[in-house]
């Protein structure tokens, strides 16, 4: 599947986050750790920084290419810095019929909110489940949709369903979005394994869930996924564990220091200034990251004093 990144803390050049590192995001299109298939179908991230033109808007680059082959990065990034960052690679099976343009790049964005999504997952049978979840979403997002993946009419729903920006509206919204992808799924009989890993970013806030369901759209398991990882690639235990597997959290200060890694001088959340959220340990010191774990939402927002952090149990449909 994908791989996403988002940060958030002081102004940080955008190349020590997506270039430098050994195992950045760019490099883990060809040595992604905890994947076993390459992401050669486009990148792209959104960015926030107050020396922006616009610092309340997001800079939004995408290119339907694999990212180590694109040769504008070495020359834009380096050039930029960000205190918000949302950024994503995009897998595609190996299948001829994937669509590779900059309109089905991650991350997406819309006029009429805040927020940009970029996602690790995938809901199966998507555009025939449109007949039951069309007529939850709004026209003025449904106009803005140029893609044909999943994660846009996701976003678009999701967006839809916002009755607020606040951190119960936002709970809310994901809990409703996967209840009535549920019903339609139950509908239409096209239950199915879903798996979203999302990460919905704004100036100054990441807000990452980590859920879905399993086989028979069951949104509870008690199964370890790493026992579940050891079993063959493609088999019906294996793609429950990419379900199943946690999202990665790293609280910290002075990330700045650590030019060409993800390290950080470790701290808990309410004594850091700055927090990668990931879909896998960045650092050596993998102990050194929170997980997030199935059926799990995290906010994470910076203050004036540092960073507020809440993690909470998602109420999902049985």
């Amino acid at each position: 599947m994908c791989r996403v990144l988002a940060y958030v803390g002081p102004d940080l050049p955008l190349e020590h986050l997506l270039l430098t590192p050994d195992n950045s995001l760019i490099n883990q299109t060809l040595d992604p750790e905890l994947h076993p298939l390459l992401q050669l179908a486009g990148w792209g991230f959104g960015a926030w920084s107050d020396h922006f033109v616009r610092p309340d808007e997001p800079l939004i680059y995408r290119r339907p290419v694999a990212a180590f082959y694109d040769d504008n990065a070495e020359g834009i990034i380096p050039s930029l810095q960000a205190s918000t960052m949302l950024a994503h690679v995009r897998a595609a099976d190996y299948d001829a019929g994937a669509v590779l343009t900059d309109e089905n790049c991650h991350p997406f964005s819309m006029k009429g909110t805040p927020w940009i999504m970029a996602q690790n997952g995938v809901l199966p049978n998507w555009r025939r489940l449109q007949r039951e979840l069309l007529p939850h979403c709004d026209d003025q997002f449904l106009a803005q949709m140029r893609g044909t993946t999943d994660t846009e009419f996701l976003y678009v729903l999701l967006m839809s369903l916002l009755d607020g920006d606040g951190i119960d509206d936002l709970q809310r919204g994901f809990e409703q979005l996967l209840r009535i992808c549920l019903d339609a799924m139950r509908e239409l009989d096209l239950v199915g394994l879903t798996k979203l890993k999302l990460a919905l970013v704004t100036k100054g806030r990441i807000i990452g869930v980590n859920y879905g369901a399993g086989h028979d759209g069951e949104t509870r398991s008690d199964r370890d996924w790493r026992e579940l990882r050891g079993y063959e690639v493609g088999s019906d235990e294996h793609s429950l564990s990419m379900v199943l597997e946690p999202m990665y959290v790293l609280t910290g200060r002075n990330f700045e220091e650590y030019e060409g890694s993800y390290d950080v001088d470790v701290t808990d959340a309410e004594d850091a200034t700055s927090a990668i959220f990931a879909s896998e340990p960045l650092t050596e010191q993998t102990d050194d990251w929170s997980e997030l774990a199935f059926g799990q939402m995290i906010s994470i927002e910076r203050t004036e004093t540092g960073l507020a952090v809440a993690t909470r149990d998602l109420d999902l449909a049985p």
